[in-house]
């Protein structure tokens, strides 16, 4: 977004509570320009169909709140994220409700590398609390960001263990990107924001509200290749996130537990449901391997040189992809590769900088 455009766009997302569904096509409508779209009048808005009280929120003064948002970004540390910067996420983009703006604090390189989400019940037991670090510490040597909530419980544990062996953590919050909530996890958040990375679609001063929170699963599950259930009861939050994670087409793990323990029931009916089961952190970068090829083998961001290490499937696909948009339905006819593993090898190509996603669920290669 052009710095000159940010506070129309601004004014936009808090018109819109920062939903793309519906700020997105009422921007692409006036070729991308926010401007055009604040100082329009209700006549024409109405025009075009939009509704009144989307007029309203479109017309209405937010000039106090666009102010407090450029002063929080002056801080060199935060960042606004626009859905058209080269930082937004990929794969977060891929989801059908995409925040159009992130508020980040810290390093947003981060959201670049590949991430594993690890979620679970705020009251786990100390076994659970164990297992979350561990296995946060083992992934995140394997180079992958340890991407979580900081709620209380398996959340603070997997950033924890991240933040344990020097890898690299990602919280997503419910809150503003300033608002540190449970207040207890003061210290963890300014360990996230020197060592990895704090990001929310709430702006600051937002407070904790109930609602906020499994909003904000989708982009837990919307970040990250695969999201992991480390302890849940059966009406956990965090099977919102795991069950968000398979709408969104990720790979979804879980820990099993003894029958004896209630926050064990939640993982044993997402392995019933057809999760995979994880007894040991090997048991995911296998898969997620397979998934995503060399990539996290190594605890760096992959080279842009990635296509040298690719082999002949790949480079194939990448021929046929080409410099022009093309969609899915046609890469299937070029490649003959399943619906499937066509996802899979495209997932590959997009982390390794060599396509990026275009409209119309389209591919375009760099």
């Amino acid at each position: 977004m052009q710095k000159d455009l940010l506070p129309d766009f601004l004014h936009l997302c808090h018109g819109f509570a920062n939903r793309g569904t519906q700020l997105l096509p009422l921007l692409e409508y006036f070729d991308g320009d926010p401007a055009r779209v604040v100082r329009s009048k209700a006549d024409e808005l109405r025009a075009i169909g939009i509704q009144p009280k989307a007029i309203a929120r479109i017309l209405a003064p937010q000039s106090t709140r666009v102010a407090r948002d450029l002063a929080w970004a002056r801080d060199d540390n935060n960042h606004l994220i626009c859905h058209d910067d080269p930082a937004y996420p990929a794969l977060l983009r891929q989801i059908g409700d995409f925040p159009p703006l992130l508020y980040a604090s810290g390093d947003p390189s981060l959201l670049q590398a590949p991430q594993i989400a690890i979620v679970g019940s705020r009251l786990c037991t100390p076994g659970g609390a164990q297992n979350a670090f561990d296995f946060a510490t083992r992934l995140a040597e394997a180079g992958l960001v340890v991407t979580s909530g900081m709620a209380l419980g398996i959340d603070s544990e997997a950033h924890r263990g991240a933040l344990q062996c020097g890898g690299k953590t990602l919280a997503v919050m419910g809150t503003g990107p300033d608002v540190i909530y449970p207040q207890r996890n003061r210290r963890l958040a300014e360990e996230i924001r020197q060592q990895g990375l704090i990001i929310s679609e709430f702006a600051p001063g937002t407070p904790a509200h109930k609602s906020n929170f499994p909003q904000r699963n989708r982009i837990i599950s919307g970040l990250s290749l695969a999201t992991l259930v480390v302890e849940a009861t059966q009406r956990s939050g965090s099977l919102i996130t795991a069950r968000l994670a398979a709408e969104q087409g990720r790979e979804v793990f879980a820990l099993p537990g003894s029958i004896h323990n209630p926050q064990a029931r939640g993982c044993h009916n997402l392995i019933r449901d057809g999760a995979l089961l994880a007894e040991a952190p090997q048991d995911i970068t296998r898969e997620l391997t397979q998934l995503a090829s060399y990539v996290f083998s190594q605890s760096d961001r992959p080279p842009p040189q990635g296509l040298a290490r690719m082999d002949s499937e790949h480079r194939q696909l990448l021929d046929a992809i080409g410099y022009d948009p093309v969609n899915c339905d046609i890469l299937v006819q070029r490649s003959g590769l399943t619906i499937d593993k066509l996802s899979s090898m495209l997932l590959v190509l997009e982390l390794n900088d060599l396509i990026q996603s275009a409209p119309g669920g389209c591919y375009v290669r760099i």
